[in-house]
């Protein structure tokens, strides 16, 4: 069973519904009883990084997220929370992975980034597995990650950022494979018997 965190925001519906088309078996909840149970877990997310971390913070969840095992998948909103902080109103986050989620320089490049773009992805990471390397998927955000060790995927945008990262157990996008055709589909599909 995989297991939706539900904090009370985030595109959790529509990650539900993936999951749906690819038959799989999946609790949307924020219980840690009922999570515990799950064989993975995802984390989605739209938003803001403080009000995300607070509704996380309020429902006991933040310590608890840091000390799981079972492997994990944050998108979007869910990815930048695994860094240390983020630029959005001074935001400490779940500090998973080091480094700071800043905002796109505005002037640059148009903000939000929002579209299609390609992942430039690490074809040996299990979350790419039959993937192109240069595949497209599509983004909603303002905010991005530095380019960090833990990157296994890359994009360029005014800058190239880290669009995907792997640290253990924990994996993230910064795109949404829920919306992202069969290219997202066949990623989570990847997380789910792969990871």
């Amino acid at each position: 069973m995989i297991g939706i965190i539900d904090y009370g925001a985030g595109n959790i519906r529509s990650v539900s519904n993936a999951l749906r088309r690819l038959g799989v078996e999946h609790r949307i909840s924020r219980s840690i009883d009922v999570l515990e149970k799950a064989h993975k877990l995802i984390l989605p997310g739209v938003g803001e990084a403080r009000m995300a971390m607070e509704l996380l913070d309020r429902i006991g969840l933040i310590e608890w997220l840091r000390g799981v095992r079972v492997p994990f998948l944050g998108i979007c909103l869910g990815m930048q929370l695994l860094f240390e902080r983020s630029s959005e109103r001074e935001t400490a986050c779940l500090g998973l992975i080091r480094g700071a989620i800043t905002l796109f320089e505005t002037g640059r490049v148009k903000v939000p980034h929002m579209g299609w773009n390609t992942v430039a992805a690490d074809p040996a990471n299990p979350l790419f597995a039959g993937l192109r390397e240069k595949e497209y998927y599509y983004f909603v955000h303002s905010y991005h990650a530095p380019l960090v060790p833990d990157a296994i995927g890359t994009t360029e945008y005014g800058i190239e950022f880290a669009s995907a990262v792997q640290f253990r157990n924990f994996y993230g996008v910064q795109f949404h494979p829920e919306k992202s055709g069969s290219a997202g589909l066949h990623l989570l599909n990847n997380f789910i018997t792969r990871c």
